[in-house]
């Protein structure tokens, strides 16, 4: 079977199609499952009690007693955005044009399959990272150390990134056979699509961090204390919504090109 190779220019041009053509639902998507849950967990989550003047020890306590009382309300902020993604998904790959209503319940449908292929990818590369970390860290300083470990990962990422898009598309419906046909359809082109979502990333972090560096400057101008905070984090949960809309563009783009036409609908799949 042919190869087919990424076309990054064409893939940005998609994804910008298909957030434009899309945008209400898109909006309204973002604001619910990306720009609420990143709200609460400003509000509702402490922040761990990590002060200046701590030592190793004294901060690894203090992590473990923020994810310990934690816990639950995390997990629930991160499965709220991986639904999030999903119903993107589905509304930019389906030709059917499905509502938002649809395309939610088709997004949970395949969420417990996306969550457990997600799991299984992680319990994967665990065990890789830390004998790779424990190797590089005999050799190397600690941070360059961390640093190589984690660029030896990017290449099972890249691998996996699809997962996503193929359960939303309907191509497969477990998490075994995500996981495979991800694999299948990135083949030969890794290099492209990290050099494609790392550039995209970086520019994304540049003009995030030039907007939130001027909101800063008049938020201390303007305002002070818990409504300076807020103020903050509501804006950068916009910017945040903003660009996760567009990477999940990115991945849908990416998916089509890979995978070729897609059938006319895949609603009946989850049905």
């Amino acid at each position: 079977m042919p190869v087919t190779s990424l076309d990054s220019s064409a893939a940005w041009a998609s994804a910008t199609r298909m957030v434009a053509a899309n945008r209400d639902m898109l909006a309204a998507i973002a604001g619910v499952f990306f720009l609420l849950p990143g709200l609460a967990g400003a509000v509702f989550l402490p922040a761990p009690g990590v002060k200046s003047g701590m030592n190793e020890a004294q901060i690894m306590d203090a992590m473990q007693s923020y994810y310990a009382g934690s816990m639950p309300m995390l997990v629930l902020l991160s499965l709220i955005p991986m639904a999030g993604m999903l119903t993107m998904l589905v509304v930019m790959l389906d030709s059917a044009r499905p509502t938002v209503g649809q395309a939610i319940r088709r997004s949970f449908a395949a969420l417990p399959s996306y969550f457990a292929a997600q799991l299984l990818v992680a319990l994967a590369m665990l065990p890789v990272a830390l004998v790779v970390l424990a190797a590089l860290a005999a050799l190397l300083p600690d941070t360059v150390a961390m640093a190589a470990a984690f660029g030896v990962l990017l290449y099972p990422i890249m691998r996996t990134m699809l997962i996503a898009p193929v359960l939303a598309g309907g191509s497969a419906r477990g998490p075994i056979a995500a996981i495979r046909e991800s694999i299948r359809l990135t083949r030969r082109n890794t290099g492209r699509m990290l050099a494609f979502i790392g550039l995209a990333g970086f520019l994304f972090l540049v003009v995030y961090g030039l907007v939130m560096m001027v909101v800063g400057v008049v938020l201390v101008l303007a305002t002070g204390g818990e409504a300076q905070r807020l103020l903050a984090e509501g804006i950068s949960g916009v910017l945040l919504a903003v660009g996760y809309t567009y990477f999940v563009a990115i991945l849908a783009a990416i998916h089509g090109q890979l995978a070729g036409p897609a059938p006319e609908s895949t609603a009946a799949l989850f049905d």
